[in-house]
C-alpha cells in the first residue's frame, strides 16, 4: 500500500484589534496555502457562522472535494474504457446537520453530473461508470454518510 502526504498552511488574517474577546470581535477570514501552488484561498466561514460570503468557507471546499474526485475518477476510467468524454459538469449538493450544541456533520452528498459524449451508443455504459468512480474516489471513501450519484448524459 502506497502512503501520500499533502500539506496545507491556514492563516487566520481575522484578528480585528481584539482578538477573540468574545465571539462578535473577531472575522472568520483565513487565508489557505499550499506550497508549490500559484493561488492562494481566500476562505472565511459560512456566512450563517458570521463569515464572508464573498469567501470559500469549509463546507464548499468539502464538497467540492467531493465532486472534483469524482469527476477526475470519472474522466479517468471514460478514458480507459474508450469513451470519449467532451464536457463534464456537477452541480453537486450536500445537506449539513447543526446540532444544538453547534456541532455538525454532513449527512448527504449527491452529485448531479451533466456529461456528454461522443457517441450514443455508449451512454448506459457511461452512466455506469459512476458507480465504479464512486468506488475508487479517495474523497469519496473518507466519507461516513451517503453519497448519491444522478448522472444525466447525453451524445452530441
Amino acid at each position: 500500500m502506497k502512503n501520500h502526504q499533502y500539506q496545507t498552511q491556514i492563516e487566520w488574517t481575522g484578528n480585528l484589534g481584539k482578538g477573540t474577546q468574545n465571539y462578535t470581535s473577531y472575522s472568520r477570514d483565513h487565508t489557505i496555502y499550499i506550497q508549490g501552488k500559484y493561488e492562494k484561498i481566500n476562505a472565511s466561514s459560512d456566512p450563517l457562522f458570521r463569515g464572508d460570503a464573498s469567501r470559500y468557507n469549509p463546507e464548499d471546499l468539502f464538497l467540492s472535494s467531493i465532486a472534483t474526485c469524482h469527476m477526475l475518477w470519472y474522466l479517468h476510467l471514460c478514458s480507459a474504457h474508450k469513451i470519449i468524454v467532451t464536457e463534464y459538469t456537477d452541480k453537486a449538493t450536500g445537506i449539513m446537520v447543526e446540532a444544538t450544541d453547534g456541532s455538525g456533520r454532513f449527512t448527504t452528498v449527491t452529485l448531479h453530473p451533466k456529461v456528454t459524449i461522443d457517441d450514443p451508443q455508449r451512454i448506459a455504459e457511461a452512466d455506469a461508470l459512476h458507480k465504479a468512480a464512486h468506488k475508487m474516489c479517495f474523497i469519496a471513501n473518507s466519507c461516513n454518510f451517503e453519497i448519491g450519484h444522478k448522472p444525466k448524459t447525453i451524445a452530441h
